[in-house]
């Protein structure tokens, strides 16, 4: 099995357009701001893609990104595990925008809240009624304390298990005629 790449923004920009870039965040997250040129192939529908990203990459290099980086590492890694090369980019978009590189926007989605920060709102809200309720039914205490131990599972692991069930939400799903065209390009 390879070993993970990992690209800083940097070395990204100077090779970008040599790379066929795959952004593995939810349609919203990609509307708000993307590498130019990147195809948005969400990583909840990675096996579905997997014929097109290996005929992109028998042409050349992939390059993969998300927010922060942790969703595109995933993303590599299970594309490595089964014989497709790709990288992934340091600190992600994030990191990207922060460096000054240019990122373009998708005017034909409406872009929904960055996934971590929908993640923020539905664990405070749950910690919230969990409070709420359990003034007056005190066994309702223990959805705060599961939600503040589910958030700290979450930063020992670098997994959130509230992000994935919220990019099933039909807000973070593409278009099936958007996937569709976005694999039609990559499969050449």
């Amino acid at each position: 099995m390879s070993t993970l790449v990992s690209l800083q923004p940097a070395q990204a920009a100077e090779r970008l357009s040599t790379y066929t870039v795959i952004d593995v965040r939810t349609p919203g997250e990609y509307a708000t701001g993307h590498l130019p040129g990147a195809h948005n192939v969400p990583l909840d529908h990675l096996q579905t893609a997997l014929p097109a990203l290996k005929a992109a990459a028998t042409r050349g290099e992939l390059l993969l990104v998300c927010a922060s980086g942790a969703r595109s590492a995933t993303a590599c890694e299970r594309l490595t595990a089964v014989d497709v090369p790709a990288a992934t980019l340091a600190g992600g978009t994030v990191a990207w925008i922060q460096q000054g590189h240019p990122v373009a926007h998708d005017e034909t989605t409406k872009a929904a809240w960055p996934m971590e920060r929908q993640v923020r709102l539905a664990a405070g809200a749950l910690v919230v009624a969990g409070l709420a309720l359990g003034t007056r039914y005190r066994p309702a205490r223990w959805l705060s304390a599961a939600i503040g131990s589910g958030l700290v599972f979450s930063a020992a692991t670098d997994t959130c298990g509230m992000a994935a069930l919220l990019s099933k939400l039909p807000h973070n799903q593409p278009r099936t005629d958007d996937l569709d065209a976005t694999l039609r390009a990559l499969g050449g």
